[in-house]
């Protein structure tokens, strides 16, 4: 009795058996050679390849490489070198604070400046146990701005939603538009999704203003070879007039989020800047704007003069981060900060994803002597992030971090304060996809006055929050433990 396959088709199974198991060998390999790689993404992603046959291969297709598509990436290299800043005279900085403005500066090439006003917008606690007296304050003052606006208004929103907070700066960028305002909005496609060609957004585009839905083309299926398909602009920032600028974790929309409201009150930062620091606000517009939308001539925006300075004013430091920046730039700006810091560490994250520089370093903190606190939401809107995050709470109960749970809505402020005299305030969370795959915008100041106004939110956020203790960790069922070490083994996936 033969073994062999008769008939025509009778080779095809084995043929396909073939070349699947090619396919599998190529992008195993592609996994493990692929530069800028951690030793545990490898590792997650070829058990993923491995362990599923064909939706690994296909995962990896879409989602294995960071990867924003070569024409892109030479747009936005050729943009990001156009815009050349005016010179600014050297900086006397602080020493404890010296290798984290070197940092910040080896990312994007932005140097400190001096002579900046920045305020923290917003009303802080009213008490113990209550919410914010007025949440919508911060971004009254936004609108106010973009109502006196003069020459220019851009704004850049990861989210923009149809509500109450969202309708009224649409109107005022209408507004100032139809009175000859140059205004330019940039949204992302997929975090404002509802809100590019809705009513509102005709609206503003009928009153002249310049629309951009960005990165709208990248899950676009003749793009899947060439870039990954979760790329977003996760920015959230104002520049007005070259004069104002605003930046932090809010989005344009109402506290009580309607997209995800068993979750509200979204809980945010808003800072208002002036001085030489809007001018590096404007740069970030304009690196996201320019390659995407192709107007030229906006780089001499970055370098007109004057520049307004304040003589009671502090250094600060624009920077951001993304596919296109050198890789772990965020982790290492996050991981200098934990190392910087001598007496005190306050973080306010929603999304706790870290990589093992973080994790560590948050750890080493107070082994060092550093009273160390950080704050979640207790209640997290996504299901993967909040088992990864608690899967880290653990180890950081252990070395010594407080961990404390805030419990009036989703806690979504990045903010980090040290000692006293240094904050870092921004869009990126301590998550992968802030880490790796989004565009983020930062800022870091180095003013004791400010970093106090936002340690005073932190420590309003920490009056109504609830301390987190080891006992309770300890007595975690098997199987949510199990839960959350699973989802943690493929973070680096995800």
């Amino acid at each position: 009795m033969s073994l062999m396959p008769n008939g025509p088709n009778a080779w095809m199974p084995l043929l396909w058996a073939g070349v699947l198991f090619v396919l599998h060998l190529v992008t195993v390999v592609r996994a493990l050679t692929r530069a800028n790689r951690t030793p545990a993404s490898r590792v997650a992603w070829v058990a993923t390849i491995l362990l599923l046959p064909v939706g690994g291969v296909i995962a990896y297709f879409l989602l294995g490489e960071t990867n924003i598509g070569r024409g892109r990436f030479e747009r936005l290299r050729e943009t990001v070198a156009a815009l050349r800043m005016s010179s600014e005279p050297v900086v006397s900085v602080p020493p404890d604070a010296a290798p984290l403005v070197d940092m910040a500066r080896s990312i994007n090439g932005l140097p400190a400046v001096s002579g900046n006003r920045i305020r923290l917008l917003g009303d802080p606690l009213a008490s113990p146990g209550e919410p914010m007296r007025d949440p919508k304050a911060a971004m009254d003052v936004l609108i106010a701005d973009i109502e006196a606006a003069r020459e220019h208004v851009h704004i850049a929103f990861y989210i923009w939603l149809q509500d109450g907070t969202g309708t009224r700066v649409a109107q005022a960028v209408a507004a100032a538009a139809k009175r000859g305002v140059t205004c330019r909005v940039m949204v992302d496609a997929l975090g404002s999704r509802a809100f590019h060609g809705c009513p509102l957004w005709r609206q503003m585009a009928a009153a002249g203003v310049q629309l951009l839905a960005t990165l709208d083309d990248v899950n676009r299926i003749w793009h899947l070879p060439f870039s990954r398909v979760d790329l977003r602009d996760h920015r959230k920032l104002v520049v007005i007039d070259n004069r104002i600028g605003y930046c932090g974790s809010q989005n344009c929309a109402d506290p009580e989020f309607r997209v995800k409201a068993k979750f509200a009150p979204w809980v945010d930062v808003l800072l208002r800047c002036e001085g030489p620091v809007v001018r590096q606000l404007q740069a970030l517009f304009l690196s996201g704007w320019i390659p995407e939308h192709g107007e030229p001539g906006l780089e001499a925006l970055t370098s007109a003069e004057p520049v307004e300075r304040f003589a009671d004013g502090g250094i600060a430091q624009v920077f951001e981060t993304g596919p296109v920046t050198r890789h772990n730039a965020m982790s290492d700006m996050f991981v200098a900060c934990m190392y910087a810091a001598r007496s005190e560490l306050i973080i306010t994250t929603p999304y706790f994803v870290p990589d093992e520089a973080m994790l560590r370093a948050l750890c080493a903190a107070p082994r060092r002597g550093v009273k160390t606190t950080i704050i979640f939401p207790e209640r997290n809107d996504s299901w993967l992030v909040g088992n990864a995050s608690s899967g880290n709470w653990a180890d950081l109960l252990a070395c010594g971090v407080e961990v404390h749970l805030y419990p009036l809505g989703l806690l979504h402020s990045k903010t980090l304060t040290l000692d006293g005299h240094t904050a870092l305030v921004g869009s990126a969370n301590m998550d992968r996809r802030s880490l790796e795959l989004n565009f983020e915008n930062n800022l870091l100041i180095v003013d004791p006055a400010v970093t106090a106004s936002v340690r005073e939110r932190q420590m309003g956020y920490l009056s109504v929050s609830r301390l987190l203790a080891a006992d309770e960790v300890q007595h975690w069922s098997l199987w949510r433990r199990l839960v959350q070490n699973t989802v943690g083994m493929m973070a680096p996936v995800l």
